[in-house]
Order: C-alpha cells, then structure tokens, then sequence
C-alpha cells in the first residue's frame, strides 16, 4: 500500500501577510471572521509591517487593510523610472578626469591635450546613453505587506529578495509545526527529507542575475555572488544549506506559472514510493521590478492604468481602483503581477501519526500535461483539458456519486481576457461532462495577484485555509461575469462562500503557464484525510495520534505569538554544523550522520 502524503504545517509570505496560523487566508475572509479572529489577524500584521501601537483599534485596521493585497506600487515610483535613451554626438569637446577615459579610446576620439591628471578630448560621431527618467504604464502589484523587510529578519548577506522570502517563508513552516527540527530528523535516514522550491524567472534583482547582466551596462563589476545565487533553484540549495541541513532529493521543476505543482507532483511521488517520509515543498517568487513589468507589459499581459479607465468610463485625469486591478472572469484588460513565497511539509502518514504532526490536509494526485503542437508559446493548448480530466476522474473515484457536493475550484484565474474565456470554456465542460452542476470556482488572483511560480502555493494557502475556518474567498474585484465567460455549471464566486468543512472535502487547484505548462492538483480536507488515515491504520492508532498532537500544542501557541509581537526569528543556520567526510560512519555498507537516527 503506498503511502499517503500529509501537508503538516505551512508557512510564508505573500501580499495578504504570513501564512502560519492561517494568518494570510484570514486577511482575505477577514470581514466574514468573528471578532476575535478580526483582532488576530490585525495584531499579526500590524507586527509583521512595524506598525506603532494605536489608542484606536479601527485606525490600526484602516492601515492594515491599506497596506496589503494588491494596491498602488511601493517599492519604486512607476511614475519615474530610471532608464538610458539612446544619442548620437557629432563634434564637440570634453573634459574628463584621466582615470575615467576609456581604454582604448573609442572612434572618433581624439585627445587634445592632458594636464594635472584631466583630459580634454575632441569627440567626432560617437553613439551614447543618456540618463532618463520614464513613467510605467502599470502601477499595481501585489506586494508584501508595506513596511515589511524580509532583508531585515535575518543576516542576508545581499541576498536576492527571493531567497530571502524564501528564508522567512521555510522557517515559517518548520516553526509552525512546534516540533524541534532536530527531534523529527533524528527519527529519519539522512537521504529521507526531500526538498523541492524555487522560482520560474530565477532571482532576477540587482543581487542575482539581473546584477550580472546589468553590471558592464551601467559601468560596474559583476560580484562574486551574483552568478550563483542567480539560479532557479537556489530556494531549494538555501533551504538545505542554511535552515535544514538536508541531504535527500532536492532541486526544482521549473513550469512557469504551474511550477509549484510541479514540485508538489514530485514531493508527492517521493512520498508515495518510499524514496523519502518527509518533503519540504515550496516557491518563491519576486518578479516587482520595472524589467519584469516591462516585459510583461510588451506582451498586452498586465492590467494598465490607462485599460482600467477604459473598463471604468473615467475620464484621463481620473485614476481606476488599483486594488481592483485584477478581474478574473469579468470584464478586464491583464493580470496583476505579484511576490510570494509559499512553503508546505509533507509527511507520509506513518510519520505523522508517529510525531502527532497537524493533519491540514492531503494531497491526493498532481497531474501534469503539456499542450503540444501549438502557435503561440504564450497561449494556451490542450494539456489543460488533460490534467483537470484526470483530476476530477481522481476525484470522482473518492467520492462517487457524491462529488458534487463535495468539490470547489482554485482557478488559475489570472485576469486577462483570454484566460476567462478558455479556462472557464474547459472548467464548465469538464465539470458538466462529470455529471456536476452549481460547483464553487473562486480566483484568488484577485486580492493575491499572480505570483508566477507560488501562484498555486498561494492557491492551496486559501484552500488549507478555508478548511479550517469555513469560508471560501469570492472574487469580489468585479461587478458580473463577462458576457463570452462560460458558467452553466459553476458556481462563480462573487461574495466570499460559507462552506462545511466536513461536507467540502475535495479542492481542484488548477494552473496554466506559459510555454504549455499545465497542472491540476486534487487536495483532500483534514476531516476526509482523518477518515482515511482510521481506516489504514486503525481507531488506537488515532486516538494515540491526538494525545501526541495535544501535546504540541503550546509550542504551536507560543510560535504564535511570538509572531503577533514581532519576536520571531527565521532559522538561519549558516555556517553552523558544517559537515565533511570526517563525521560520516560507515556501519557495513550503509551510511550515516550526526543528527539522523538512521543510516542510509
């Protein structure tokens, strides 16, 4: 019987805040929560964006509310933007310092005379960049929570903004979990925990490869870092590294905007074969810099300021709703990018049982399909029609006749006109083929953004989430349906969805990325994975499962609020337990390590 792979603990960062404790997921249901929850989540935000404390509770909330989800850009001035335009000189005279004339001189130039370390140069037609400043045509993103640095939390040495989302984010769900790290590997062989995280457009910022190719441009030197903390995979190689210490399967399938299920296909086919009992899987993604917007916007992709207006009938002056940038199955004009780093552990479900882990979940089946032949690489195919076929046929043979009233959609969602048509076209079929009317989609895109790689990272944060509080998130950006979107069969949410957690026990969680990446992902609830684990293993083997899950209860608790007040501390472990052949032991023809309680 092959194992079962359980989602444990979550953690990260993204637009809506932190995702332990389900602190992210409340800030998008947070008007449908009880005044409590109300209370914790804004506490939790207000310490993670450094807010001051204030005599008025409401005053706090209003600058919660503004400073998360999609709004207005903040971390640069799309309105002046620096870039270089391109000249060309003919005749004239310069002065420079010596050390500043370039070597050799280029054509056209010639040195008049040089005196006390200055040159005076005669230029002929020479070609040069200047200096300037433009204005972007999109000017929304989904950020992280204003006044939260990642850079800040630990010592991050100049390290892109990915890895160091991706620090916060892992140490986020290791933490969570409230078991020591070192207690649950000293129950493991070292090749047992695999990790599985990275990015779809690799750290792109000064301090990875867009440093690199900037530098000879901008008259800089390229430093030793930028190269290799460049790579995609680089999430991946820090987590093992610096906070786990790991030595299992490790890397990242890079798939566009589906790549975290594409990791989680691999997490959970290690899983399911043995190969490994615990996975750390995951993305991050930090794409808010004017290149990525100006290559986006080049393909018509992204929402504009000037396409808003349009949808909005509002005069030049005027300025759109920027929070509402992105309209999924509505009338719209782009998606909205985004930042976030989505982290989940997975346990097979001997090792949960066994340390009394968090049961938030399971995942039942990843299904993976390209497009094939196709005219734009940018457009989609047919291998969407494939994984969400097959994820529903997984489905169904989990809940029978009864998958009707057991099943709600994550759609991709993601705002432009395109995707409303063909991926509510293929939604609606696909469930009617099922036999299914009246099934609940939702687009979370809306209030997150898409954040490329992490765009199903934060798709099954909500979906966890919902689970656990009762509420699914509508896409409450729009007003109505476009007119060419297709909805017989779904429920297309608007307002957010009071559900039954022990009723709703199946999510499809889909994704569509350029290039023809396609992946449909099916997850169970809690309550069904709960069933099922009873059934393997047997009622004593439950009921000894919560005694060891009560007891990590205060640890769980006290990582919370910890975080409430600002005094959490990502695992950073650099430098520390550095490890040569020295400590490896040799016992027969097996090997083994300090820290792991078994050889392999």
């Amino acid at each position: 019987m092959s194992r079962l792979p359980v989602i444990v603990a979550q953690g990260g960062i993204g637009p809506a805040g932190r995702t332990s404790g389900f602190m992210a997921y409340q800030r998008l249901v947070m008007d449908c929560l009880s005044q409590q929850d109300q209370q914790q989540t804004v506490q939790s935000l207000a310490a993670l964006m450094g807010l001051p404390e204030v005599s008025e509770p409401l005053e706090l909330a209003d600058a919660v509310r503004e400073g998360t989800l999609i709004r207005p850009l903040e971390n640069f001035d799309p309105k002046r933007v620096t870039g270089h335009k391109r000249i060309k000189v003919s005749g004239g005279e310069i002065e420079l310092p010596s050390r500043q004339v370039p070597s050799p001189l280029p054509a056209g130039w010639d040195i008049i005379s040089e005196q006390d370390g200055m040159m005076k140069i005669r230029l002929g037609s020479v070609e040069m960049l200047m200096e300037q400043e433009r204005a972007l045509t999109v000017e929304s993103a989904g950020q992280l929570p204003s006044g939260f640095d990642p850079a800040k939390r630990y010592p991050s040495r100049n390290h892109p903004r990915g890895l160091q989302m991706t620090v916060f984010g892992a140490s986020d769900a290791i933490q969570s979990m409230g078991m020591n790290w070192d207690d649950i590997t000293s129950k493991l062989a070292p090749d047992q925990v695999s990790v599985y995280a990275g990015s779809s457009m690799s750290q792109l910022d000064y301090n990875g490869n867009g440093g690199m190719l900037q530098a000879r441009l901008l008259g800089k030197r390229v430093t030793s870092k930028q190269c290799p903390l460049g790579f995609a995979e680089m999430p991946a190689d820090f987590i093992n590294a610096y906070v786990t210490g790991t030595f299992g399967n490790t890397g990242t399938r890079m798939g566009a905007c589906a790549t975290f299920l594409y990791n989680l296909q691999s997490a959970v086919d290690d899983i399911r074969s043995g190969r490994c009992r615990l996975a750390l899987v995951g993305s991050s993604e930090a794409p808010i810099m004017p290149e990525t917007i100006d290559g986006y916007s080049a393909m018509g992709a992204l929402a504009t300021v000037d396409g808003l207006r349009k949808l909005d009938g509002i005069d030049q002056g005027e300025y759109p709703n920027l929070r509402r940038a992105c309209r999924p199955f509505s009338d719209n004009c782009g998606f909205t990018l985004a930042e976030s780093a989505q982290f989940f552990v997975l346990m097979d479900d001997e090792l949960a049982l066994e340390t009394g882990a968090d049961i938030l979940g399971g995942v039942m089946d990843v299904f993976v399909n390209a497009d094939g032949n196709k005219k734009s690489i940018s457009g989609p195919g047919l291998g969407n029609w494939f994984s969400v076929a097959k994820a529903l046929e997984s489905a169904r043979q989990l809940a029978g006749n009864d998958l009707q009233q057991q099943l709600f959609i994550q759609a991709h969602g993601t705002g432009t006109p395109q995707n409303r048509v063909t991926e509510s076209r293929l939604l609606d079929q696909c469930v009617e083929r099922f036999g299914m009317t009246d099934v609940p989609l939702t687009a979370i895109k809306c209030r997150l953004g898409h954040s490329l790689a992490s765009a199903a990272g934060d798709q099954l944060m909500v979906t966890l989430g919902a689970w656990n509080k009762g509420w699914l998130p509508g896409i409450d950006t729009i007003t109505g349906l476009a007119d060419d979107v297709s909805s017989s069969c779904l429920n297309i949410l608007q307002q957010p969805l009071q559900l039954d957690p022990q009723q709703r026990t199946l999510a499809l969680l889909n994704a569509k990325g350029f290039g023809g990446n396609n992946a449909t992902a099916l997850v169970a609830a809690p309550s069904r994975v709960a069933q099922m684990l009873e059934q393997r293993h047997g009622k004593t083997a439950m009921t000894e499962w919560q005694h060891r899950n009560e007891q990590l209860a205060d640890s769980q608790q006290a990582w919370l609020d910890k975080c409430s007040k600002g005094e959490d501390q990502p695992m950073y472990r650099f430098g520390e337990n550095v490890m040569d052949e020295a400590h490896l032991e040799w016992q027969g023809t097996e090997l083994a390590v300090p820290g792991y309680g078994k050889s392999c």
